[in-house]
């Protein structure tokens, strides 16, 4: 297995009665920050990236990927 300068970290807490998990470190290596929240039976994977915007834009683009 490879070795990462990062370790797996994870953390809950619980929000109107429901347990919520926060993990990182475990998916998506490639992205400069990954989230996954675990909410009962949801998933969501937030996956933030960064990188020079172009020049000339006047809107802020927004990509999100919807599976249901």
């Amino acid at each position: 297995m490879a070795s990462y300068w990062f370790e797996p970290a994870s953390a809950s807490f619980e929000v109107g009665g429901r347990r919520v998990t926060l993990e990182t470190g475990r998916l998506a290596k490639q992205a400069s920050g990954a989230v996954l929240v675990t909410c009962g039976e949801t998933l969501v994977l937030v996956t933030p990236t960064r990188a020079k915007p172009p020049e000339g834009n006047d809107f802020f683009p927004l990509l999100v990927d919807y599976v249901e």
